[in-house]
């Protein structure tokens, strides 16, 4: 499996990241071990969580994904094999988002303990604070990377304006900067990307890791109408798709994975993974026949054509 260089982290992952959003929510403990099992085995090595995965779900006070996570590599004594990101700053209880030192330090000791290991391979600020300035979390994060418990800093939502900001701070201040970015982006959302952010990310070496990389399922090509919005807990979130460009997106998706014998979301995950300017997407799965297709995509190979093709249906 080929290893990307993610940004200046020192880090290098294969080209697809799991998404472990679903752990402890749509994937029980067994399920989510042997997902695991076998995304490791096939070569793939970044698994992606947040302390907040997954709060939302009724009975659940978040932390689940990073405890199911924990217990796996702790099982199948699996640590060196992967690469851990997660991420900081969710409203935990708290009541608002959270990049103050004071709770960086406390919410960093709270997701080691969950995941059972000594050092966060990556850990991300979740979304911007504006309640607290970039020195003052930043400096949070310097001393988690002196105390040996984060080998390296992300962030998570920020706007082009916002990163620049952040990566003058540091600058300024002799303090470590985030090297990597985790944006939405995919084939239907690429205006908060593509464009100022892409190329400040690219002039920096910034590492980029995409999320909602199948547009909330949407590219899976599984819902093509309001009827279809049933089929999974995620469905709702897929409505605001059902429009003209999206129907282009996903006929372009068709005319693409029919000449390569392949699945619309594998296609829509291998653009991604050709662009410039992304090291690798985030996707979750909830079965092994899902997993086994998002891998697939990780070694697809898409012609000039076809990237021309869906670029042209998605602009």
């Amino acid at each position: 499996m080929e290893q990307r260089r993610l940004g200046r982290t020192g880090l290098t992952i294969a080209p697809l990241v799991f998404g472990g959003n679903v752990f402890g929510w749509t994937a029980d403990k067994k399920t989510s071990f042997d997902l695991l099992d076998r995304f490791v085995d096939a070569g793939l090595n970044a698994i992606d969580t947040a302390d907040a995965y997954s709060r939302w779900v009724p009975g659940n006070e978040g932390g689940e994904s990073e405890t199911i996570i924990g217990e796996w590599m702790k099982e199948r004594k699996s640590r060196d094999k992967v690469v851990i990101i997660t991420k900081v700053g969710s409203d935990m209880g708290q009541g608002k988002k959270d990049l103050s030192p004071a709770y960086i330090a406390k919410a960093a000791e709270a997701s080691l303990k969950r995941l059972q290991i000594e050092e966060i391979d990556l850990y991300l600020s979740h979304w911007p604070d504006p309640d607290t300035p970039y020195e003052e979390t930043l400096a949070a994060h310097e001393k988690l990377l002196k105390a040996g418990k984060i080998k390296s800093i992300g962030c998570s939502n920020l706007d082009a304006d916002q990163l620049r900001k952040s990566l003058d701070v540091a600058k300024n201040k002799g303090l470590h900067r985030y090297d990597v970015l985790q944006p939405e982006y995919n084939l239907y959302d690429r205006a908060s990307y593509d464009g100022p952010l892409r190329d400040l990310c690219m002039a920096e070496d910034i590492g980029v890791i995409t999320y909602f990389s199948l547009a909330k399922g949407f590219l899976s090509g599984k819902y093509r109408s309001e009827a279809d919005l049933g089929k999974s807990p995620r469905g709702g979130g897929v409505k605001d798709y059902l429009n003209p460009r999206g129907n282009r997106i996903l006929a372009a998706l068709d005319d693409i994975s029919a000449k390569h014998k392949a699945k619309q979301a594998e296609v829509a995950l291998a653009w991604i993974i050709h662009r410039d300017g992304v090291t690798a997407p985030i996707a979750s799965a909830t079965s092994l026949e899902q997993l086994d297709s998002l891998i697939k995509a990780a070694t697809m190979e898409l012609s000039k054509d076809d990237l021309a093709t869906l670029d042209t249906a998605s602009a």
